[in-house]
């Protein structure tokens, strides 16, 4: 498995999808995926094409999809950690910031993540880690923020009446924040430095962010849970696991933890 198979996906992706992508509020759900949540037609169409890609590459893998589920090619190997479209309710509601977001692990471990690819569906930006080997936008080395200002903070609310007071004290530091409704792609950004730090106080799934865990760390940022700990050891799994803290640099993460404390 290298990047040019993932990116051979993401260009099937932008072929097959862009006939999906602006109808708003006209999808009606499938049904209830894997994970939990509403599955819709553009989630499955984005799967079909991504597992199809997986498949023609004839490796053992072992494939862990928000919408399928767990499943074994050819007796299963490396784990495949795929969020076919990150920021799905987006997509469904016609507001372009979504993506499709690939990880894989040989091992059980967020930890055990060696090369991740989130690509941009609505503009086609590619951002992708290797292990060891840095973080990439569009083939052009990428680094996280390297100063201690907070510019612009990023961040989820899936409860917004419990975890907007929780992350008010980084908020209220923050020149600008965002909630843009996509996990993989707010820390893509983050690790090219246009987004200073990004919190998620609810838990989160190993597919929503394995991918950005990477880019993040190979970009220069700091990852860990809300309160500091790191998130290395989070088994790869279909359950909700884990808040999120990401960081351009250690001062800036610091000062956020600090913050999140008060």
């Amino acid at each position: 498995m290298d990047i040019n198979t993932l990116r051979n996906i993401g260009r099937q992706l932008l072929k097959e999808l862009p006939l999906l992508k602006q109808k708003p509020l006209m999808q009606t759900a499938l049904g209830v995926g894997a994970a939990g949540d509403k599955t819709f037609p553009i989630d499955k169409k984005a799967e079909d094409i991504i597992i199809s890609g997986l498949e023609a590459t004839g490796e053992p893998l072992t494939i862990v999809s928000e919408e399928f589920g767990i499943k074994d090619i050819k007796g299963g190997g490396k784990k495949i950690l795929i969020d076919p479209i990150d920021g799905s309710k987006n997509a469904v509601a016609g507001i372009p910031f979504y993506c499709t977001s690939i990880a894989v692990a040989d091992g059980d471990k967020i930890g055990n993540i060696e090369l991740s690819y989130i690509i941009n569906l609505i503009s086609g930006d590619e951002f992708w880690a290797e292990k060891d080997k840095g973080a990439f936008l569009n083939g052009e080395r990428i680094y996280a923020q390297k100063d201690s200002g907070i510019y612009l903070v990023a961040y989820e609310a899936q409860s917004p009446k419990k975890d907007i007071p929780r992350i008010i004290p980084l908020l209220s530091k923050s020149m600008k924040t965002r909630c843009l409704g996509a996990t993989a792609l707010d820390l893509a950004y983050l690790a090219c430095g246009s987004i200073s730090i990004f919190a998620n106080p609810s838990l989160s799934r190993s597919f929503d962010f394995g991918g950005g865990w990477l880019l993040v760390k190979e970009a220069g940022g700091m990852f860990t849970d809300i309160e500091g700990n790191p998130v290395d050891y989070v088994e790869i799994s279909l359950k909700k696991s884990v808040s999120l803290l990401a960081a351009g640099n250690e001062n800036l993460h610091k000062e956020a933890l600090k913050l999140l404390k008060q």
